[in-house]
């Protein structure tokens, strides 16, 4: 059943998180301090849930392979994430699982998150199904899930998919020695720039060891390619909470890169995405 359910899908991988979004603050809370936000929402959050979202929002066929939260964090967004048209069958939720929470604190333009992890990063005894499943392309939506799971480039890779892949800022990872080689086994790479610039790329785009793509925020993306580069301008939106607009980007992107679509045309649609989801709270439509 699982293989028909996902035949032709994008595949979007990552943990799932339970997000606390506390909006309407100056500035971040100091140490022995007490800050008071304006609003609190609970959301689904996680790169690959929010980004198969949007994919699925854009008509896209979308799965989800992912651990979720336990407890009360998963219930409080399991309605929401089976109303957005993504796929869970990958996806089973458990109540006995451990927490994943990140609280997210937004400040003006910018964020700052907190985050818990639980267990492995998605379900390894949905690894078989996922290598049936007939899906057309992969998305790993943070580098921590491929350091853990390498598994997933192979399996794509033998069943004919291509792979994305988002980095989501986690400094152990991106000193990892083999991060260069596992990011030269994708086909996409969307780090943000501060993600891109850690790794070198900035001041070296030759050293990119595959298509990258960084997210610039409010200025944009600029797409590092065996041409040269290639930079689009976002327009100016009113900014609401910034979580997840990278996700939402990589969504606006693939869905035109999928079809073929030039990197000029891949860039303008993730950075429409991208804006769409600043002028909202949380980063799934």
């Amino acid at each position: 059943m699982i293989s028909k359910q996902t035949d032709g899908a994008i595949v979007c991988a990552g943990r799932v998180y339970c997000d606390l979004i506390f909006t309407g603050l100056t500035e971040l809370p100091r140490l022995g301090e007490e800050t008071y936000a304006e609003e609190l929402a609970v959301e689904p959050g996680g790169g690959g849930f929010i980004t198969a979202a949007n994919l699925s929002a854009l008509g896209h066929k979308t799965a989800l392979l992912a651990s979720m939260p336990g407890g009360p964090f998963g219930s409080a967004i399991l309605d929401k994430m089976q109303r957005s048209g993504v796929d869970l069958s990958l996806s089973p939720f458990n109540s006995a699982n451990g927490a994943q929470v990140t609280a997210v604190i937004g400040c003006q333009e910018d964020r700052a998150f907190l985050t818990k992890r639980n267990g492995t990063a998605v379900p390894r005894d949905m690894l078989d199904a996922f290598s049936t499943s007939k899906a057309r392309h992969l998305h790993i939506g943070e580098l921590a899930t491929l350091q853990e799971l390498p598994e997933l480039l192979e399996i794509a890779k033998a069943a004919g998919m291509t792979v994305s892949l988002d980095c989501s800022w986690d400094q152990n990872c991106l000193l990892n020695g083999n991060v260069q080689n596992l990011i030269a086994q994708v086909d996409l790479f969307l780090p943000n720039e501060m993600e891109a610039e850690h790794l070198g790329y900035l001041k070296e785009p030759a050293n990119c060891p595959t298509l990258t793509v960084v997210k610039k925020g409010k200025a944009g993306a600029t797409a590092i390619t065996k041409d040269g580069e290639i930079t689009v301008a976002a327009d100016p939106v009113p900014v609401v909470d910034t979580t997840g607009a990278g996700d939402a980007f990589n969504a606006g992107f693939l869905s035109s890169w999928l079809r073929g679509a030039d990197i000029e045309t891949c860039l303008h649609d993730g950075n429409k995405c991208g804006a769409a989801a600043v002028m909202r709270v949380g980063g799934a439509p």
